[in-house]
């Protein structure tokens, strides 16, 4: 049975969809990441994410269907970046986003929760496409 796509606009708010566009953005801004990291979060490898980044980013703000693996992605992607100091933005995201921790963390974790079902396919898995 292939995937289900679902418009963004069928799963989050405009805020959630704000926050996981920025946070895809920073990927390509202070966030340094590996070809070992990119490749567990479901890239080919770091250039992969980057343009994959940019292609997500694009789709979530046209609100084109996005495909459960590519969901999965995008939230480990996001998470990643927000949180991890090692290779995300970390203690600088308030810098670079403009958006607190304190703002962030419940808008994230409501992402989380409306993407449960979505993304459940790929709890424990390398989401790969």
């Amino acid at each position: 049975m292939p995937e289900q796509v679902v418009r963004p606009s069928e799963l989050l708010t405009e805020g959630e969809v704000r926050l996981l566009r920025r946070a895809l953005g920073e990927w390509g801004g202070p966030a340094r990441c590996s070809d070992q990291l990119a490749f567990g979060m479901g890239f080919a490898d770091a250039r992969d994410l980057l343009d994959q980044c940019r292609i997500l980013s694009r789709a979530l703000g046209d609100d084109h269907p996005i495909k459960p693996v590519d969901w999965a992605r995008t939230l480990l992607a996001a998470q990643i970046v927000f949180i991890s100091d090692l290779v995300g933005s970390g203690v600088e995201w308030e810098t670079t986003t403009g958006l607190s921790d304190e703002a962030t963390l419940p808008i994230l974790r409501a992402i989380q929760r409306k993407l449960a079902r979505t993304v459940s396919a790929y709890y424990g898995k390398r989401p790969a496409a």
